[in-house]
């Protein structure tokens, strides 16, 4: 591969890396400004030296912030892409757009009104979109700035009652719609406000001033499993039993967040119960490859900068407790190596600096089929000992390669614009949740070199067909 092919390659792997690790928000090592600054200078150098791949991304496990911006900027320089370029970034754009959050949605059409962009073709993808919408009505409630926002900027014609109640609601009388006309009740009459959705309600419940206890207690059939989740630590302070969850239906790593947001005696009292979630959410998300990685040894990095930042509180501790439940259900015999903790891994707290080196020695005594890093990368106990064990073991000790070695880094970097790398011959991949690691490892090989940028235009490309395949069936 010449030098040119191998650079181009670099560049959209650290690119696909950030879009996968990084939200823009504070981290441990650098804060928000820093992110976002950072952030925006990657995504304007791809887009302008790799559109088509830029655009390609949006199929990748990227997260939600960095797909809502790559269409931003798609759409905001249409003018720069060929016709062949436009088709396949509509049907890409709007494919992901399905696969987003509503609220994610709406706040990216507000970004667009925001710089003016009200061509033609973002016109069609805000119509299309809200178009395909299952409960306009619903919408007009819970997203009701965005949806006035959308239907301004596109010049949308709104269907039935919803335009009414988005624009000059206090007209009607009576809605013939069952929601807009116990939304429109429920500024009056208390009862009304229990049949609303829960983000709905509680900002009516604020302005009449009601008991949180109370409220709670009421509006505790109406709540998402998402909510229940967040809402579990205010509901044990005011005592509302109501808004217990069910834990075996939430998402691994949401899930080892709500864990290790628990004290360490109510994580040691629930034991039991928050292990056999966790391995069951570990199971869904292994799927088929249950059982099929051979042998797997994972260093875990529990050091104190995995308690993250104050906006994203244990992330990367989480991480690597939900990616340690994952690799044992993936694994036929599996080994966890955290740098500090011995024991229950559901008890493990960020402490001490991070001697990545002589844990990853411990674990290659073990000789697995795949050795497993979760870390941010700042080996510091003592710094650049992990790269230099991993380097001599390739070089020397397994040229071969019979054990495959892979670096999970959860922690975007803002001073090298990408994840934070162990060494040179180091397969490292950015992670957000752990239910996407398996997916993610097949990147390693386009990180160190061994691959080629066709090959990677190829993985790309069939990636993009596979997307747009699932999303349309």
């Amino acid at each position: 591969m010449d030098r040119a092919a191998r650079l181009a390659c670099e560049d959209v792997i650290m690119f696909v890396n950030a879009a996968i690790a990084s939200t823009a928000q504070r981290e441990f090592h650098s804060g928000a400004g820093q992110q976002r600054m950072s952030l925006r200078f990657l995504h304007e150098y791809v887009l302008g030296n790799y559109r088509d791949l830029y655009a390609a991304t949006l199929a990748l496990d990227i997260n939600h912030a960095n797909a809502a911006m790559i269409v931003s900027n798609l759409l905001r320089t249409a003018r720069e892409a060929t016709g062949e370029q436009r088709v396949v970034e509509g049907r890409l754009i709007g494919a992901r757009l399905r696969s987003l959050p509503p609220q994610r949605v709406y706040g990216l059409f507000d970004e667009l009104r925001r710089l003016g962009v009200n061509n033609r073709r973002t016109r069609a993808i805000v119509r299309d979109w809200v178009a395909a919408r299952p409960d306009p009505a619903f919408d007009a409630i819970k997203y009701r700035r965005g949806l006035s926002t959308a239907a301004r900027h596109a010049h949308l014609t709104l269907p039935g009652e919803v335009g009414t109640a988005l624009f000059d609601w206090r007209r009607a009388k009576h809605y013939a719609t069952p929601i807009l006309e116990t939304w429109r009740r429920a500024h009056y009459e208390q009862r009304a406000l229990y049949e609303l959705p829960y983000t709905v309600a509680e900002g009516l419940a604020a302005k009449r001033g009601l008991d949180r206890a109370r409220f709670l207690s009421g509006i505790a059939p109406r709540l998402t499993e998402g909510e229940r989740l967040r809402l579990q630590a205010g509901a044990a302070r005011h005592e509302v039993a109501e808004v217990a969850m069910d834990l075996a239906r939430v998402p691994l790593t949401r899930l080892a967040v709500y864990a290790l947001s628990l004290p360490r005696p109510e994580r040691a009292r629930r034991r039991d119960e928050l292990t056999a979630a966790l391995r069951s959410a570990a199971r869904r998300a292994a799927r088929r490859q249950a059982g099929t990685w051979g042998r797997v040894v994972a260093v875990l990095d529990d050091s104190y900068s995995a308690a993250g930042s104050g906006v994203k509180r244990r992330r990367p501790l989480a991480v690597a407790l939900a990616t340690h439940y994952l690799l044992e259900a993936l694994a036929a015999d599996y080994t966890g190596l955290w740098l500090h903790h011995r024991g229950d891994p559901l008890l493990v707290h960020p402490i001490g600096a991070t001697g990545l080196g002589e844990r990853i020695l411990d674990g290659l005594e073990h000789r697995p089929d795949r050795l497993v890093i979760v870390s941010d990368g700042w080996d510091n106990d003592p710094p650049g000992l992990a790269g230099e064990v991993l380097r001599v073991w390739r070089t020397r000790l397994d040229p071969a390669q019979a054990t495959s070695v892979v670096h999970l880094n959860p922690v975007y970097d803002a001073g090298t614009f990408d994840v934070r790398r162990l060494g040179p011959g180091v397969a490292t991949v950015g992670l957000r949740d752990a239910e996407d690691a398996a997916a993610l490892v097949e990147l390693g090989r386009f990180a160190t070199g061994d691959a080629g940028f066709d090959e990677l235009r190829g993985h790309l490309a069939a990636r993009v067909e596979r997307f747009l395949e699932e999303v349309a069936a």
